[in-house]
Parts: C-alpha cells; structure tokens; sequence
C-alpha cells in the first residue's frame, strides 16, 4: 500500500511539473505596456518560489522511496526510477524558471534604467533651452555678450555617454520585441527634441561668437580713436599754450 501511495505521489508531482512548465514556460508572452512587463515579472517571481517551495515535497519523497527500498528492495527498484525522472524533470523545471525569472528581470532593469536616462537627459534638454533663450534681447555690452556666450557653452559640453545608453538600451529591448511602440515613440520625440535644440544652440553660439567678435573689434577702435583724440588735444593745448599761430601749425592740426 504505501509503494501504491509513493507512485501515485510521483505521478502527482509529474503532473504539477508539466503544467507548471506550460503555465509559466510556454506561454507566449508579448509585453506592449510597462504595466504587462512588470506583471510579467512578478508572476515569474512567484513561479520561482513556488517551484523552489516543492523541494521539501521532492525531498520527502525521495527519502521515503529509499526508505521503501531498504525494507522492500523489489517494490523500491521500481519507484527509484520513477523518482529519478522527477528528480531530473524537477531539476531541469527550476533552472528553466530561474533563468525565465532572471531574464524577465534583466529586462526590467533595463527598461527602468532606460527611463533614468531619458530624464537625466530631458533635464538637460530643459537646461540647453532656458539657456538658449536667456541669450535672446541681451543688453548691448560686451560683458553680456561674453557671460551668455560662456553659459551656453558650458551646457554644450555635456558628455554623449547618456546618449550612447539610451540609444543602445532602446535597441536592446526594440531588438527583443519588448515595450517596441512605446520606446520607440519615446526615442522619436527625444531625438527630434535633440536635434532641434542642440541645432538651435549651435547656431546662436556662432551667432554669439560674431557679435562678440564685432563688439571687441569695435571697443577696439573706439579705444585707438579715444587715443589718438587725447594725443590730438595734448597737441592742441600745446600750440595754444606757446600762441603758435594756426598758419605755423600742421595741416592737420590747423
């Protein structure tokens, strides 16, 4: 009675192995949302531990099957073959689920870091923008014009590595078929976002750089001018102060 009891046992646990492995292993999945992903996971999760859980149960049975076969060697050979498959279809069940679990959790992780990265650099975006705009209706002075033109430079010089990450982050998970509509529609909008103000930035940088140059060139010449007029009164105040009269002075001076 009890080798009766023990392989029907072994037959249960053969039966709970296969439609563990079709609930959880052949299932085709297809993640279009955050929110199925994410469902996805914590369902695998729970797969695992309840996997992970029947080992108490895989254990007992096997003791009890050696057990069995000490006092009864004919009725235990039997049920020690059986006990080895389920051993072996028990084994290969847990590693299937743990590595499902640990994909689905890989892909997560990549999805969340994705989103940091996007608002690492949507921050910057916002940053390159406002400082666009601060160079707009600035006041006629080099000191201005310098300051704008150092601040806009400053925020151009952010590294490309976050824009590495989330351009290989994005494929990676398009490339998997995982969350593809919504990222891409994502990376589309940050893109255009991208070029349009990086463009933007660059062009009033140069446009910056000239009226810069101009103003310098200018304050430049006024200085020579201011120069050679203070030169032109010391002159002046000196034949005024000798009473040189104008027809003994200098054409230009006259």
């Amino acid at each position: 009675e009890k080798a009766v009891n023990l392989k029907k046992d072994l037959a249960e646990m053969q039966e709970w192995m296969t439609q563990a492995e079709e609930e959880y292993l052949e299932k085709d999945f297809e993640y279009k949302s955050p929110e199925e992903l994410e469902n996805a996971v914590e369902e695998m999760k729970r797969a695992k531990e309840d996997v992970l859980q029947k080992e108490v149960r895989v254990k007992i049975l096997k003791d009890n099957i050696k057990m069995l076969a000490a006092k009864v060697p004919s009725s235990g050979q039997d049920l020690a073959t059986e006990l080895n498959i389920v051993l072996e279809n028990y084994q290969l069940l847990c590693n299937r689920i743990r590595g499902k679990c640990h994909t689905l959790e890989e892909v997560w992780s990549c999805w969340i870091e994705l989103l940091q990265y996007l608002d690492l650099e949507t921050a910057w975006l916002n940053n390159l923008e406002e400082r666009v705009q601060m160079t707009e209706n600035l006041p006629d002075k080099l000191d201005a014009v310098n300051d704008a033109l150092e601040s806009l430079e400053s925020v151009l010089r952010h590294p490309a590595d976050n824009r590495t990450q989330i351009r290989e982050l994005g494929q990676t998970l398009i490339d998997g078929g995982i969350l593809d509509d919504i990222i891409s529609e994502k990376l589309e909008a940050f893109n255009a976002r991208y070029e349009e103000l990086s463009h933007l930035a660059v062009s009033r940088q140069i446009a910056l750089e000239q009226q810069l140059q101009t103003m310098r060139e200018t304050d430049h010449m006024l200085q020579v001018l201011q120069e050679n007029l203070a030169e032109l009164d010391r002159q002046l105040t000196s034949y005024l102060t000798d009473r040189v009269d104008a027809f003994q002075m200098p054409q230009e001076a006259q």
